[in-house]
């Protein structure tokens, strides 16, 4: 399991909390928005600093989310991990090593359900979940795909946070920067 020790994934938006978190106590940073220019410096940056990124593909300005960019990420910036909603993406992430990481956004059942197909055809490494503050949800999605669960989204609070850990998703990622403060302090056993 690669976020055993880690219940907290910082996910970054802007360049200033990108900076912050490098001089933070996390192994693993989720990267939400970029632009294709910046990476090689970004993903250099992070490794002066041992942290591994987790690339949202979906969201790199000036580039297409499709098997030729996946393939482009996973060879030129070589990331950690891809974060996609596209099959595809998280298809070609796992063929070269990376971490595949399957979004998914849960708004009724029906959702649920095809979630369910796109997620038994991809077979990404981990799902994360949106919004992740249904905890009986996220049990249900760890029971009926057997796969380690991030749950994201609209997570306020130190509660909703332990709420959610118990319902069994390995991490939370979350772009609130009070919540990290919490995160390193789960990650200390406190």
């Amino acid at each position: 399991m690669h976020f055993q020790d880690q219940p907290i994934i910082p996910a970054v938006r802007h360049m200033k909390d990108f900076e912050e978190v490098m001089t933070r106590d996390f192994r693993y940073v989720v990267l939400l928005e970029s632009h294709l220019a910046q990476l090689p410096s970004l993903v250099r940056l992070a490794k002066q600093h041992e942290k591994k990124l987790l690339l949202h593909a979906d969201l790199i300005q000036g580039l297409k989310h499709d098997e030729a960019a996946a393939q482009f990420l996973c060879q030129m910036v070589r990331p950690a991990g891809l974060i996609s909603t596209h099959s595809t993406v998280i298809a070609t992430a796992k063929k070269n090593r990376v971490l595949g990481i399957q979004r998914v956004f849960l708004i009724d059942s029906h959702s649920l359900e095809t979630s369910y197909r796109v997620l038994a055809s991809s077979k990404p490494d981990y799902i994360e979940v949106l919004p992740g503050v249904l905890p009986d949800v996220i049990r249900e999605v760890k029971h009926g795909t057997k796969l380690p669960i991030l749950a994201g989204g609209f997570i306020r609070t130190p509660e909703e946070i332990r709420s959610i850990l118990e319902s069994g998703a390995t991490a939370v990622t979350t772009s609130h920067r009070d919540l990290w403060s919490f995160g390193e302090h789960l990650q200390h056993g406190n």
